[in-house]
């Protein structure tokens, strides 16, 4: 099939933009591949660290994305670049929930990105709709959290943790590896109660740029199961190792590059910073399929 004719589902159990009602839930179906916004409330992200505390730097910019044909916003208030330091739950709340509360409404899916299950849990309250967990809803907290919630969820691989997984991973078969993580996780799960999932094989997180390039490569791969898959690789230092971009902020040709590949090898969404950017790139792209 046509990557731009592939029909993709997440279902929730609550109604959210753009669903339909169903025998399982409410579930919003899309076509191809579509752009998931980064919304950074941290000052110390890798790429956009202290351009959104401040809500209503944060909301124009929101707003923009949405304007743009973005499908989804993920609000983060505690980075995980390589090294980051964690912070309390308390700071992560009071940089996320503004956002979360002043956005809901508008038309647009919300993702909260966040480790924590009590900041999901109070996300969600505020208007979250999916709760994106880079450890892979670890915590079986995070798990309750999001089936009580009736939340989908995206399901992440990470070697190790954001302060140490860059220390030399090693995987014997890292694409038989993460695929098989990501699968089994999803399955756990969803039999636990959470609705849906999204799968998101983590570049960049606990992998090397050998490791990066054989997961973009196998894409299609992990995009032949059930569930949707996410790649989240805009900025990363893989684009620098690659094309020798030290400064993050001009990583965004890269990024389209990584994933304009990962939409024709079947991803149903992507992560990106320039997302209304890519919003254009999707569309000119898929005209020519």
């Amino acid at each position: 099939m046509n990557w731009t004719g592939r029909v993709h589902e997440l279902t929730f159990g609550f109604p959210v933009p753009g669903a339909e009602k169903g025998p399982h839930g409410w579930s919003v179906r899309w076509p191809g591949c579509r752009v998931m916004g980064i919304l950074n409330a941290t000052p110390d992200s890798f790429s956009d660290g202290g351009q959104h505390l401040q809500l209503d730097a944060a909301l124009a910019t929101a707003r923009r994305m949405r304007d743009a044909g973005v499908f989804m916003l993920d609000i983060g208030g505690e980075s995980t670049r390589p090294g980051a330091e964690p912070v309390d739950a308390a700071t992560e709340l009071d940089r996320v929930l503004p956002l979360i509360r002043a956005l809901r409404g508008e038309n647009v899916l919300l993702s909260v990105d966040t480790m924590k299950p009590e900041v999901a849990a109070e996300a969600l309250r505020a208007g979250a709709h999916l709760v994106n967990d880079v450890t892979g809803l670890r915590d079986p907290a995070m798990i309750r959290v999001c089936a009580d919630a009736g939340a989908a969820a995206c399901v992440m691989h990470m070697q190790g943790e954001p302060r140490t997984m860059q220390h030399q991973p090693v995987y014997s078969d890292v694409v038989a590896e993460v695929h098989g993580f990501l699968r089994e996780r999803a399955a756990e799960v969803k039999s636990a109660g959470v609705p849906s999932v999204l799968l998101d094989p983590g570049i960049g997180f606990g992998k090397t740029l050998g490791h990066n390039l054989s997961l973009l490569r196998a894409v299609n791969d992990l995009a032949s199961g059930p569930d949707p898959v996410l790649i989240a690789a805009s900025r990363k230092k893989t684009i620098d190792l690659i094309a020798g971009v030290p400064n993050a902020a001009d990583r965004d040709p890269g990024s389209f590059a990584l994933h304009l590949h990962a939409a024709r090898h079947g991803a149903a969404l992507v992560r990106l910073h320039a997302a209304g950017e890519m919003v254009q790139a999707l569309k000119v792209e898929a005209a020519l399929a």
